[in-house]
């Protein structure tokens, strides 16, 4: 796939950057509170978002805690991880993009509102119709998400996920399939951004590589293309602990963002 820019430069050519691993570095951070973790892994509660992150995705440790932290047979999304250890499973696996805000122009939106719980069924509904990627019951919590509402009813949406310390990621944008075109989600993507930059944070997100039409509109208004990213759907070693039903104890796959 073919991008109209080059991507970011990173501070240093041989530190890592901290958007490499932006997933661990929000859970040990702004996220902190959220976490639910072992020693080198570290995970999000089920119902706010599916992802787990390991400190080093090289070590082999890491993996232990996060077979540790999840138990036998689980199934979760992990991020930055290129290989995974023998003894686990690789249920599916893809890849992503992931842009930073260079030259956006931020924005309010006067006819955006603020979501929030009691607005999960909705938001749940144009998630299931337009798949943006995961959002569970409790995805609301991990910060500002802005809709626009017609006649009463949800049509457009975008939010915050990931905060990696001085960073914050854009996700969630989708827009109702009869109510695209306008520009809804980019008005949505500014006055998220503004509310991002206000307390000092740069903007970034990820899109599926093979999502050319996202990735052509977020280079259009300003994100440049950082680094190509890898996602792996991932089983831990074992055999699954039964729940009082009888049915498997484990994660299920969700989309990648």
């Amino acid at each position: 796939m073919s991008t109209s820019v080059h991507p970011a430069p990173s501070p240093s050519p041989t530190a890592p950057h901290i958007l490499d691993n932006a997933a661990w570095a929000a859970l040990t951070g702004p996220h902190a509170h959220l976490a639910e973790r072992v020693g080198r892994a570290a995970r999000y509660p089920t119902d706010v978002s599916p992802f787990a992150a390991l400190a080093d995705p090289a070590d082999p440790r890491s993996w232990d805690d996060l077979a540790e932290l999840l138990g036998p047979g689980a199934v979760t999304p992990v991020t930055a991880v290129q290989t995974v250890p023998d003894d686990w499973t690789t249920e599916q696996s893809g890849y992503g993009v992931q842009l930073v805000a260079t030259e956006l122009d931020t924005a309010p939106a006067p006819e955006a509102v603020r979501l929030g719980p009691a607005d999960v069924p909705e938001i749940l509904d144009l998630i299931a119709l337009t798949r943006p990627g995961p959002f569970l019951p409790r995805t609301v919590e991990l910060g500002t998400y802005l809709g626009i509402r017609k006649d009463g009813r949800l049509i457009a949406l975008a939010g915050e996920r990931l905060r990696p310390p001085g960073w914050t990621e854009i996700s969630a944008v989708c827009t109702h399939p009869e109510h695209r075109g306008q520009g809804l989600a980019t008005r949505l993507v500014r006055a998220v951004a503004a509310g991002i930059r206000d307390r000092g944070d740069i903007p970034f997100l990820h899109a599926a590589a093979d999502n050319t039409n996202a990735i052509r509109l977020y280079e259009s208004i300003g994100f440049t293309l950082r680094r190509r990213t890898r996602f792996v759907l991932v089983r831990t070693p074992g055999t699954p602990q039964e729940t009082r039903n009888g049915q498997e104890e484990s994660g299920q796959p969700e989309e990648k963002a």
